[in-house]
């Protein structure tokens, strides 16, 4: 989502300095042009030749060195930016963005920001960030457009424990991805996504699960707060973290998952049931640990079907509301999946078979064909990201 886009970020005086090379790579990797912007003490802290390195770019130290990019690298760089990150933001540094104080390079560019997202991330000991002084410093900022991203919490570099430490590198990636990473076309929508594989119980001990992951639903999730909506993601058991930015409703079995989309439901402009939901579940749930009585001796176990979440959907779907879901076959997946859109009243499905070699469960890449009323379009092998941004395409355009 950072391809082609260009990265400013402003170190600052703090231990933590050393985390940003490894944003530089990770910036690197996704293709972003990156510039960055060195306080001297920083420098103390880590070289610039090491940014120099990996962004391609010589790492800007000093307003007067007639080596900067232009002879007003303070104002041209914020200009060419699409996103400003000052990071780490020690609380001298926070202090002279606060009260318009440019007496280096990076406070400079930072008076001279204002075309693009910016975003600040204090790092700093615990005592220091709770001066009451930092926090009113911070609070200006915010109300002048500034996004602070919190800091962390834990063991800190002078022995301390709190609040005050640097974000991880992944976790600045979301923030940038956040600001400059799509275009804000699903702004003031409400999308709910569900996610993972439901939990089925036999008993205390067992119970019955498919292989779902979660990272499609989770891809979904992320893909539409980037773009600007408020989401709710609805997460059965999964195997990768919820994206930052959504509000997570955590759920176990189909019944629960049943009861968490509908009482959110009504309200929501697009909902996608990405969830892998168990058709069946057990008639009666063991209150203790079903024991085996001999080693010839089976079991039958009998089961009942789930309520059919994205049927009961379609069924009381308010007018205006687009309503996706999934189908995962290992046979006839296109004549499946349309009798699904149909049968169901969904908006659009989206088929995937197990049988193909880089789709279905677990695997980081998926091969999908999105089903319309009007019409079908059949995706090659892509990562989940992109397929969840060419899924919200064809939502939007609908």
């Amino acid at each position: 989502m950072l391809k082609g886009k260009t990265i400013l970020l402003g170190l600052s005086g703090s231990i933590s300095a050393f985390k940003m090379a490894h944003l530089a790579s990770l910036l690197k990797q996704a293709g972003a042009d990156t510039y960055v912007i060195m306080t001297k003490n920083a420098c103390r802290f880590i070289d610039p030749v090491v940014f120099d390195t990996l962004t391609g770019h010589r790492t800007v130290l000093d307003d007067f060195d007639r080596t900067n990019l232009s002879p007003v690298s303070h104002i041209d760089l914020p200009k060419m930016a699409d996103v400003f990150l000052v990071a780490p933001a020690s609380a001298d540094i926070i202090g002279k963005a606060a009260n318009g104080i440019a007496d280096d390079m990076l406070s400079s560019a930072i008076i001279a920001a204002y075309s693009c997202p910016r975003l600040i991330s204090p790092a700093m000991n615990v005592h220091m960030y709770q001066n009451p002084a930092v926090q009113e410093n911070l609070k200006k900022l915010q109300s002048r457009g500034w996004t602070v991203v919190q800091p962390g919490a834990g063991f800190q570099a002078c022995g301390d424990i709190g609040d005050g430490r640097l974000p991880e590198p992944e976790e600045l990636m979301e923030w940038l991805e956040m600001a400059c990473g799509a275009e804000k076309d699903l702004a003031g929508k409400k999308v709910l996504v569900t996610a993972g594989a439901t939990r089925e119980s036999i008993d205390p001990v067992r119970f019955i699960t498919n292989h779902s992951t979660g990272k499609m639903g989770v891809s979904l999730a992320r893909a539409a707060a980037i773009r600007g909506a408020s989401v709710t993601l609805v997460a059965a058991d999964m195997r990768v973290e919820p994206p930052k930015f959504v509000e997570t409703v955590r759920v176990k079995s189909a019944a629960d998952m049943f009861e968490a989309v509908t009482a959110r439901a009504p309200e929501q402009d697009i909902i996608i049931m990405a969830a892998a939901v168990a058709d069946f579940t057990p008639i009666t749930v063991a209150d203790q640990k079903i024991k085996k009585k001999n080693k010839n001796e089976g079991m039958t176990l009998e089961l009942t079907r789930t309520k059919d979440i994205l049927a009961h959907l379609g069924s009381v779907k308010p007018e205006g509301q687009f309503l996706c879901g999934f189908a995962m076959e290992t046979e006839n997946l296109l004549a499946n999946a349309a009798e699904k859109l149909t049968k169901k009243n969904a908006d659009m499905i989206v088929a995937n078979s197990l049988r193909t070699k880089g789709a279905g469960f677990g695997t980081d890449t998926n091969i999908v064909t999105i089903l319309k009323p009007e019409g079908s379009v059949e995706l090659p092998i892509l990562s989940k990201n992109e397929v969840a941004d060419r899924i919200l395409d064809q939502i939007i355009a609908r």
